[in-house]
């Protein structure tokens, strides 16, 4: 599902015809990307040339999830150079910010206490 935090956001590299519905682009996942498109655990993220907008295409137990969004003003800041970006990435692209330039904070785990 994609509310699953622990995910891998696979960005594809070149802008896509925003017509491709989820056949065209488990085809371009798997031929193209070199990828299963039905493994859990991993969005794919394509964009159009225009930057306005974006579809991810993922596996949910027994079938695919494509999911869209259309900016009305503005654009998405995708890095080209950057083709795995985490969840939390994910969110803040959609959110209209340039993950290039942020970092958040590490996760952290102890074993000790007090």
């Amino acid at each position: 599902m994609l509310l699953n935090a622990v995910i891998n956001v696979w960005v594809y590299e070149k802008a896509v015809d925003m017509r491709k519905s989820i056949d065209g682009l488990s085809i371009i996942v798997a031929s193209n990307m070199q990828k299963n498109p039905t493994q859990e655990g991993e969005i794919f993220l394509f964009y159009n040339r225009a930057l306005d907008k974006v579809k991810t295409l993922y596996w949910d137990k027994n079938g695919f999830c494509l999911w869209y969004k259309r900016l009305e003003k503005g654009r998405f800041n995708i890095p080209k150079e950057i083709k795995v970006i985490s969840y939390d990435q994910l969110r803040w692209l959609i959110d209209g910010l340039d993950i290039s330039k942020l970092k958040g904070n590490c996760k952290l785990s102890y074993n000790k206490f007090y």
